[in-house]
């Protein structure tokens, strides 16, 4: 999976502090289910990954509820960020690891037709090959994290 993120929260991802993240919408991912952190403007780059240890979709007071100290954000933010929405999905991210050396944009443009997601999409083994291509130095930790799914 794929998920873009303001720069702010991938670093507080990446540092173990933001444990949670929240979406307006449900998300189907399964617990164990690698996460690429694709920090967006002005960093544009995957900056790191984690693993999904649990995905609860519930209505946005029930996720705030659940996850108010391990989102990373106030209540104000979380309400405009929320308005509207009926449902709602908190991420529960664990073992982070941040990328030496971030894959930017540009490297990934340059290693196929990428396009960042809005929110999160779903990758495809060969989705996850080009950010190996993309970046050689991230392609071993992407191998080690992915089981071997990625080849070097």
């Amino acid at each position: 999976m794929l998920l873009s993120v303001h720069p702010r929260f991938a670093t507080a991802i990446l540092a173990g502090t933001k444990t949670v993240e929240v979406r307006r919408q449900r998300v189907a991912a399964p617990p164990g289910t690698p996460v690429l952190l694709y920090a967006t403007a002005p960093t544009m780059a995957i900056v790191g990954m984690a693993r999904i240890a649990s995905v609860q979709v519930a209505t946005p007071r029930e996720v705030w509820s659940a996850s108010r100290t391990s989102a990373g954000i106030t209540r104000r933010e979380y309400d405009e960020y929320m308005s509207g929405a009926a449902q709602a999905s908190g991420l529960s991210l664990e073992e982070p690891i941040t990328f030496e050396d971030p894959v930017p944009l540009a490297a990934l443009r340059a290693s196929g037709s990428f396009h960042p997601p809005q929110s999160y999409r779903y990758l495809t083994c060969d989705d996850l090959r080009r950010v190996a291509r993309a970046a050689p130095g991230t392609g071993a930790a992407l191998q080690g994290a992915l089981g071997g799914l990625v080849p070097a």
